[in-house]
């Protein structure tokens, strides 16, 4: 299991500020919820969890291995046992679901990973997806071999970033329904961005609530729900 944490971060895009002198601790085996407004600094979290962006200040560590500090990225991306679902799935529209699973071992250099594949596909009910390409599936098909194509890498940390923002309620509450079995059933640490608060709290073991780059409130279900935090409780009515 893999422990997260943040020191001092703040990290700017130009002259926006995104985080600011951000301390954060995730717990490692828990589904942690990313909760807060647009430009709050919840997918720059994941970013620079997953390497993909480089803070200009703190430093980050999981499982106690630091992996950036001064602007530094001391551990490459394909190193940290991280694997990402984006909010626009990023399925390969010219590969098959199969190739779209094998492409990540493939980088990997792995060998003889068709059993695997199938594995997984049979554990989320898709195996019959195998040959079919992306603009043939509905969507929540794209959803699951999304999901699928980040698993069979066998990450220690999944990081899911709003990628039920464009389902329907009723496959949205399907669709939850996986996601909470997921970090049980794979042994990982799931940490999952969503700006809607009922989503969260339908999921979470843990939340996190941001708002402009900084953390207002943390703790479980029941203690964000109890908060006296004011910008928590003006959030929660929205």
């Amino acid at each position: 299991m893999s422990k997260i944490q943040f020191r001092n971060i703040s990290h700017s895009y130009a002259a926006e500020s995104v985080l600011k002198a951000l301390d954060l601790d995730i717990e490692a085996g828990k589904l942690t919820c990313l909760l807060g407004g647009s430009g709050s600094g919840k997918t720059t979290i994941l970013r620079l969890i997953a390497g993909l962006e480089i803070a200009q200040e703190g430093s980050i560590s999981i499982a106690d291995k630091t992996v950036l500090e001064n602007e530094k990225n001391l551990v490459a991306s394909p190193d940290r046992g991280i694997a990402f679902v984006f909010q626009d799935l990023a399925l390969w529209p010219h590969f098959t679901v199969f190739q779209n699973l094998a492409f990540g071992l493939r980088e990997q250099k792995q060998n003889n990973f068709e059993v695997e594949i199938k594995d997984i596909l049979s554990r989320f009910s898709i195996e019959d997806l195998s040959e079919k390409y992306p603009h043939q599936l509905s969507g929540g098909q794209q959803q699951l071999v999304a999901i699928a194509r980040a698993l069979v890498l066998k990450p220690k940390i999944l990081l899911m970033d709003e990628p039920l923002a464009n389902l329907d309620v009723k496959l949205k509450r399907k669709m939850l329904d996986y996601i909470k079995k997921i970090k049980n059933d794979f042994n990982l640490s799931l940490i999952y961005v969503t700006h809607d608060h009922k989503e969260a709290f339908g999921i979470a073991d843990n939340i996190v609530i941001l708002n402009e780059g900084k953390v207002e409130a943390q703790g479980s279900v029941e203690e964000i729900k109890q908060s006296e935090n004011t910008f928590v409780k003006y959030f929660l009515e929205y």
